[in-house]
This record gives structure tokens, C-alpha cells and sequence, in this order.
């Protein structure tokens, strides 16, 4: 542990050169980064034992979510905002796994559908319980969630809608 804050510093030096203009950014998008190296630990420290990234626990609770535990490969992508190359990365391990399995979409040949199996839906199961364990330490209050939130619509990292429009 340092016996100072290192971005608070950078922070410093960004305007002792003149671009104190620019240093709230530099200090906001550095402390983002930050504490997603030291959130992500923790849940890697958390997922390890059960066999899971993050990636792998998230495409899990997505299917887990679904109205048939089923979802198509490109819906996954979309609703985790990842590449398709890494949506096809998960699955194939989640696959190995016996997490979950490929099925032909009932009606659309085209189309691939990733199924969650019986042993996915438990392993998710047991896996959330150590995550919320793990959630509830995180102690913040809403308004940072709102804050970001707002980021990232500015962003348009999604469209601005009512809860009553979500699908």
C-alpha cells in the first residue's frame, strides 16, 4: 500500500505542465481504470474457485436469465457488449466445461443458440451466492452507479429509455 495516492499526484504534475485543463479527466478516467484492476481481482479471486472468469460467469448469468436458459450466440454479444470472437471464445469453454451446449435454433438455420445445462444452472447458482458475499462488501452508494451510468450514456454506450422499455 502507498503512503500517498499516486493518481491525486499525476494529477498535480498534469497542471504544474499546463494541462490543468485537462487533469480532472486524466485523474477521472485513471481512478475508472484503477478500480476496475481492483474490482476485477476480487472477482477473479472469488470465480477462481468454482472454474470461471468473469466473462464465463457473465454469459452464464445471461442464460440463467433468459426465459428458456437459451440464447443466440449474436444476443450474447450484444446484451455483454463483446466481440463475437469472444463470445465464441466463452461458450467453447463454458462447452467444454459441460456448462452449457450448442443447439440449433428452432427456427432459423442460421442461427446458433447457447444452451444453458443442469450443471451450469447450479454451478451459476453456487457461484452467485459467493458473488453476492462478495457484493456486499463493496460498499458505495448509489449515486456512484448513477454517476457512471451517466458516462457511459454520454458515451452511447446504450440509448436513454424508461425501465417500462427495457427488453
Amino acid at each position: 500500500m502507498l503512503a500517498f495516492d499516486p493518481i491525486d499526484e499525476a494529477r498535480a504534475h498534469w497542471e504544474t505542465h499546463g494541462w490543468g485543463d485537462a487533469a480532472a479527466g486524466m485523474a477521472v478516467v485513471t481512478s475508472v481504470m484503477r478500480v476496475q484492476q481492483l474490482l476485477l481481482a476480487q472477482v477473479d479471486a472469488t470465480l477462481r474457485p468454482h472454474g470461471l472468469t468473469f466473462a464465463r460467469y457473465e454469459v452464464l448469468m445471461l442464460l440463467t436469465f433468459s426465459s428458456r436458459g437459451s440464447m443466440p450466440l449474436g444476443k450474447i454479444g450484444e446484451r455483454l457488449q463483446v466481440h463475437p470472437a469472444s463470445v465464441t471464445n466463452a461458450i467453447d469453454r463454458l462447452e467444454s466445461q459441460r456448462l452449457v451446449r450448442r443447439i440449433a435454433h428452432p427456427t432459423d438455420r442460421r442461427t446458433t443458440l447457447a444452451a444453458l445445462t443442469v450443471k451450469g444452472r447450479t454451478l451459476a447458482n453456487r457461484a452467485t451466492l459467493d458473488m453476492n458475499d462478495l457484493f456486499r462488501t463493496i460498499d458505495v452508494d448509489d449515486r456512484l452507479f448513477e454517476l457512471l451510468r451517466e458516462v457511459r450514456a454520454a458515451a452511447g454506450d446504450f440509448a436513454r429509455f424508461g425501465a417500462d422499455e427495457r427488453t
